[in-house]
């Protein structure tokens, strides 16, 4: 048993030799080369299914390419969306035998599929005709940092579409809010409430939004308040989220598409929501925000980690 786990051991420690490898090229470029010994178990002649695994994702991460989906820019103009392309896993996997399976050395081009966008022009041009709600808030846009981040978020849920029975997660849309992404540490405090930290102002974002939704009469399935009142809009109508904590939630029971249109402008942050002339709405009465501006103290080393306000 000592000699076969030595045999195994030198096997492995002997230098590869190109002249049997297999070259993988993606367009041009050599974006890896491996030889077949490296998918062979030391003591059986089969095929590392774990080795083999780390490869196709390995190549996977190397080449796939996330579709665009078509959005609506200022202007009301649509803009197209751009296909994407991953691996051909299959088609890989064949190419892979062979070689494997074969003697001598190999190339081979990444097999690719194309990976259309989710959302194209033409069901933006279907979905953007009626406007089923709306709603609006307001802040200091003084408060550059927080006026950063509501932007920031707002062009994240900008024409985002919801499909009939999908439910839409404001955290997975608008994702982490970290400094990479640009969002800034935005100290406020409002009414006595003290609070800090990177995304500062985004719970105004889901708040908003979160009325907007409910007033078209989609299905709520997942809200929180703050701890506290907050003043731009009415009690109790707050929707606080957090990238580890609160997230908001809604569910579209409707048979037709819903369009997400977002839009911020100086102190004010407002929501559209759209659909095709086909969907029949059951509004809900919602009441509106209040135009006052929240009064905001600068305070440093601040820090709120469970939501941002």
């Amino acid at each position: 048993m000592r000699l076969l786990m030595l045999a195994g051991i030198l096997l492995l420690a002997q230098p590869q030799n190109n002249a049997n490898a297999l070259k993988i090229m993606y367009h041009k470029d050599t974006i890896a080369t491996v030889h077949r010994t490296e998918f062979t178990h030391p003591f059986a002649s089969l095929l590392n299914q774990d080795q083999y695994d780390q490869l196709v994702d390995h190549i996977a991460q190397k080449v796939d390419r996330a579709p665009l989906n078509a959005k609506i820019d200022d202007q009301g103009a649509i803009i197209p969306g751009k296909n994407g392309h991953k691996l051909y896993r299959s088609a890989f996997k064949n190419h892979f035998y062979r070689y494997y399976y074969s003697h001598g050395s190999a190339k081979m081009r990444v097999p690719l599929i194309k990976d259309y966008p989710k959302v194209d022009a033409e069901l933006l041009a279907h979905i953007c005709v009626q406007r089923i709600s709306s709603y609006a808030t307001f802040f200091n846009a003084g408060n550059e940092s927080r006026a950063h981040n509501i932007d920031l978020a707002a062009k994240a849920l900008d024409s985002h579409v919801v499909f009939p029975n999908e439910t839409f997660s404001f955290n997975q849309t608008v994702g982490m809010r970290t400094k990479k992404k640009g969002y800034r540490s935005a100290p406020i405090i409002v009414r006595g409430e003290f609070s800090e930290g990177v995304g500062g102002g985004i719970c105004q974002v889901s708040s908003t939004l979160f009325n907007a939704a409910d007033r078209a009469g989609l299905k709520i399935v997942e809200r929180y308040s703050h701890s506290r009142r907050v003043p731009y809009v009415p009690s109790g109508r707050d929707a606080t989220v957090s990238w580890y904590g609160p997230d908001f939630r809604f569910k579209n029971t409707y048979n037709q598409p819903i369009l997400i249109r977002a839009h911020k402008y100086g102190g004010s942050i407002s929501f559209a929501l759209y659909s095709s002339d086909m969907i029949n709405v059951a509004p809900r009465k919602v009441p509106g925000a209040s135009t006052h501006l929240p009064k905001e103290i600068h305070r440093k080393k601040e820090s709120l980690h469970s939501s941002q306000p």
